[in-house]
């Protein structure tokens, strides 16, 4: 018996496939259709059945075409939600993940909010007691990634809002990881230090190596540890009984990763302890030639 949590409500969002090409990300409303090239899909239909259920397009006559109504992920909101800027690939926001530590309860500041599309992943892993705080100065991209939490009914774990970094209107303490996707991250990597707790992660998305090398450089002056830049280049695989091999279009570069750790700053009072006094050997007496 399926749980009422996995079944669909009036109001919810739903991914519906008619194939590997055709799919979107779609609010069922009571009353209302979604119109496709194969024909109507009515929520009616739809609501009360448990995701991973399949409905038909109408007119049952002239379409009647399968379609697979399933439970959104989290890489689907990244992928098919609406946006007016370049967004952070799946593939990226998973190792952003492994690599900080961002789980449960984590406390996350992210400076350049963009659509929200890596602002919702983040909000859906902090749940249920963390909370991802994200800020920017465009207001174009505000609207939407407010929007965009909202549909992704993370509202209690995400706040989206105007800040400007380097003007100092931004200020946390005790964050568990940073996240930066501006142009000029390495600007504020002494600004955001102070909001890190030790131990804490700092993560810059890049799309050029000249970014990320002056962020290294920034980290690097800034007593950050464990610093390291990686890119990541994914491509499914055309299986066949007969003829397998990587599909002709993959996703590329979409950028570099840079990240860092704060750690206590101390100086080692025990290894490289200099003389007092100068040290010399003395030659009087030692045969020469």
């Amino acid at each position: 018996m399926e749980s009422n949590l996995n079944r669909i409500n009036d109001g919810d969002f739903i991914f519906l496939v008619l194939d590997h090409k055709r799919r979107w990300l779609v609010q069922v409303n009571a009353g209302k259709e979604f119109h496709t090239h194969r024909g109507i899909i009515e929520f009616d239909d739809i609501i009360g059945k448990p995701y991973g259920s399949c409905v038909f397009s109408k007119p049952l006559e002239v379409q009647g075409y399968l379609f697979y109504v399933l439970k959104p992920l989290p890489s689907d909101f990244i992928l098919h939600m609406s946006r007016k800027t370049q967004i952070i690939y799946p593939k990226d926001a998973g190792i952003i993940l492994l690599y900080t530590g961002i789980g449960p309860g984590s406390q996350v500041v992210e400076i350049g909010s963009g659509s929200g599309a890596l602002t919702c992943i983040l909000g859906h892993y902090v749940k249920p007691h963390g909370h991802v705080y994200s800020y920017d100065i465009r207001k174009k991209s505000l609207k939407q990634a407010q929007k965009n939490i909202k549909n992704a009914k993370l509202e209690k774990y995400v706040s989206v809002q105007y800040g400007n970094i380097f003007e100092e209107e931004i200020y946390h303490k005790n964050i568990d990881t940073v996240v930066l996707d501006i142009p000029t991250p390495w600007d504020t990597i002494k600004i955001v230090k102070d909001f890190l707790k030790l131990s804490g992660s700092v993560v810059s998305f890049s799309p050029t190596i000249e970014q990320a090398k002056k962020t290294t450089f920034a980290l690097e002056s800034h007593k950050f540890f464990e610093i390291k830049t990686v890119e990541l280049l994914m491509r499914t695989m055309q299986i066949n009984r007969n003829a397998t091999r990587p599909n002709s279009r993959m996703i590329g570069h979409s950028g570099y990763l840079t990240f860092g750790r704060k750690v206590e700053e101390k100086e080692n009072p025990y290894r490289g302890i200099k003389p007092k006094e100068k040290e010399y050997v003395d030659m009087k007496g030692m045969p020469l030639r």
